[in-house]
Formats: C-alpha cells, sequence, structure tokens
C-alpha cells in the first residue's frame, strides 16, 4: 500500500504522517509520500521525526498542479487528502485561495484517481464540521444536508460534494471524514487554543470574539487520526464519517481554563467584535463512526489540554518564528 497524504506539513496531516511512520504496526504502507505546497502553515519541522525514513519522501508541490499531481496518483493506490486553506478568518478577508486549494486541487487530485482508476485504491478527504453550518441543540448526523456559512466552510462542503459525485458517477472508493475542532501541539498558533497559549505565555492580550459563548466540540489529533485510519482501512467507500471529541465547551469557558492553566487572570483577555456569520454552535453525532468502525475517542481532554499547553511551554523555537513571520 503507497498512501500519497497532501497537506501532510500542516498540523492534522503532519501527525497522521509521525502516526503511521512512527508506530510499529500502525501503518500497512509500502511507502508514504507527502505533497505540500508549504504556505504559511506548512512546516516541514513538523516531520523532522520521519524525515529519514526509508519509506518517506517529501515532494514540495501544489495540488492544483495537474501534471505533477497525475505523476504522483500513478505510483500510489491510496490518496489522503489534508490540503487545504482552514483559517475561517482568512476566507472572509479573501475567499479566492480556499476555492483553488479546496475545491480545485480536490477535482485535479480526483481526476487524477479517475485517470488511473485501474491501478487506484482508496480516496480518503479530510472535512469538517463547519460544512454542516449551525446547530442549536442535537447534533449532526452524516445524513443533515450542508448548510456552511462562511466562505472556508463552503468551499469544504464544495470539496465534499464533488467528492461524493466522483465516487457515485465515476464508481471510485471514495470516504468523507468531518471532524470536530481539533487541538494538540504543532498546531499553528493563528488557531484559537495556540494563539491564546502563546500570547499568554508572552505576557500579551487575547481576543475573544463577541459574547464568548460559541460552542465548539473538541477533539484531540490522536483521536482524530485513530478515527481516520479506521475509515480508511475499514469504512464503506461512498461514505460520510462523522469524527467527534466529546467535550463540548463555549469559547469562554475554554478561555477560562486557558487563563488558569497559564497563570492569567480575566484582565488580559480583550472582548472584541464577533466575527462576521460566526457559527453558534457544532456538534457531531458520531454514531456511524462508533458501531461500525468501533471508534471512540480515548484522549481525556483535561489531561490532553493541559499536555498542549506544556508542549507550547516547551517549544518555543517553532512557534515564535511562525508567530513573527505571520505578525500575530
Amino acid at each position: 500500500m503507497n498512501i500519497l497524504v497532501t497537506g501532510g506539513a500542516g498540523f492534522i496531516g503532519s501527525h497522521y504522517v509521525r502516526t503511521l511512520l512512527g508506530t510499529p504496526g500502525a501503518a500497512d504502507c509500502g511507502r508514504l509520500t507527502v505533497l505540500d505546497k508549504l504556505t504559511y502553515a506548512g512546516n516541514t519541522a513538523n516531520l523532522a521525526t520521519v524525515w529519514d525514513d526509508p519509506r518517506f519522501t517529501f515532494v514540495h508541490g501544489d495540488v492544483c498542479d495537474a501534471g505533477l499531481v497525475d505523476k504522483l496518483v500513478a505510483d500510489h493506490d491510496t490518496v489522503v487528502h489534508f490540503a487545504a486553506e482552514s483559517h475561517v478568518d482568512r476566507s472572509i478577508t479573501g475567499a479566492s485561495d480556499f476555492i483553488m486549494a479546496n475545491v480545485v486541487g480536490t477535482q485535479t487530485l480526483l481526476d487524477a484517481a479517475l485517470h488511473h482508476q485501474d491501478s487506484f485504491g482508496t480516496f480518503v478527504l479530510i472535512s469538517t464540521d463547519e460544512v454542516y453550518g449551525s446547530i442549536d441543540a442535537g447534533s449532526w448526523t452524516e445524513s443533515h444536508p450542508v448548510a456552511p456559512n462562511s466562505p472556508y466552510a463552503a468551499a469544504k462542503a464544495s470539496s465534499d460534494l464533488i467528492t461524493l459525485a466522483y465516487g457515485r458517477t465515476h464508481g471510485l472508493d471514495v470516504r468523507v471524514t468531518r471532524c470536530s475542532n481539533n487541538f494538540g501541539h504543532h498546531h499553528f498558533p493563528e488557531k484559537l487554543i495556540p494563539l491564546f497559549v502563546t500570547n499568554l505565555l508572552d505576557g500579551k492580550q487575547v481576543p475573544l470574539y463577541g459574547d464568548g459563548l460559541h460552542i465548539r466540540d473538541w477533539l484531540h489529533i490522536d483521536d482524530h487520526v485513530r478515527g481516520i485510519e479506521l475509515v480508511r482501512t475499514k469504512g464503506r467507500p461512498g461514505e460520510v464519517y462523522n469524527i467527534g471529541g466529546g467535550t463540548e465547551l463555549s469559547n469562554m469557558a475554554l478561555t477560562g481554563r486557558l487563563l488558569e492553566a497559564c497563570d492569567a487572570d480575566w484582565d488580559r483577555v480583550d472582548h472584541v467584535a464577533d466575527r462576521k456569520g460566526h457559527d453558534r454552535r457544532y456538534s457531531v453525532d458520531w454514531t456511524k463512526i462508533r458501531t461500525e468502525l468501533g471508534y471512540a475517542p480515548r484522549r481525556d481532554f483535561d489531561s490532553a489540554l493541559a499536555e498542549t499547553i506544556d508542549w507550547y511551554r516547551t517549544h518555543r523555537e517553532w512557534w515564535e518564528p511562525l508567530k513573527h513571520r505571520a505578525g500575530l
């Protein structure tokens, strides 16, 4: 099994690669190739522990480069597609990069898989719960219609739909995962947890949107990667699988935990104007992946959050240059 991982130098993709290559018996791959454009959030340092593994190859390139993608897919029988623009705030100020990476990039990969359909195996698209929109009560099942509210979420929903359409139209083995909010080490410091933690460690303020009562379900990257592997190895073609973490918190409640862990008070919080189109609550029902594939989150949220904060506390050499370059 030769696996092509797109976006494998990013937060979740790199953890997937490290897990597959770093855990004995965790992967059935003969070779694993990462294709990454190395935009601002891509970082080859995330792959340092596997760089010299004889099974590993890194290719610097764009998922929209049809010639390059076709050559790579021809040499691999599985694609796990993480590559995407993913920051909602950036999509609000400029959506074109999101359309290109998330929609055109996905279509380019699918065309390559179709071109080599006789030898190709499985295409796994890593998506997000944000495609469902916002839900006041209850949780979304996989049959819930997509209703995205941000340009980012709309681009991801389009990616989902075109992937599923290639499965139905052409018979490709496609599988889609929709995860809740991820957290853990190596998370680019523009997202809530790493931004707040690194700001607090530096004695800076943290920006809390609106009333702070927006609710998210939190999923540690260990559990997410395990869920992805269950879908890749045991999932059904043409299916969507929600992957949840089981810990719903308001942003206000999460901020309180981060302040406490960093020995900071509420006077370090700046209450800022709410984001445009800010979804109020996300919540996925992950009954399907639990009953079909045996998934359940294993990481306790409190201990995993403490571990994550400690990682940022002891890895300034990783995040300080990233924040400087990004102007954070």
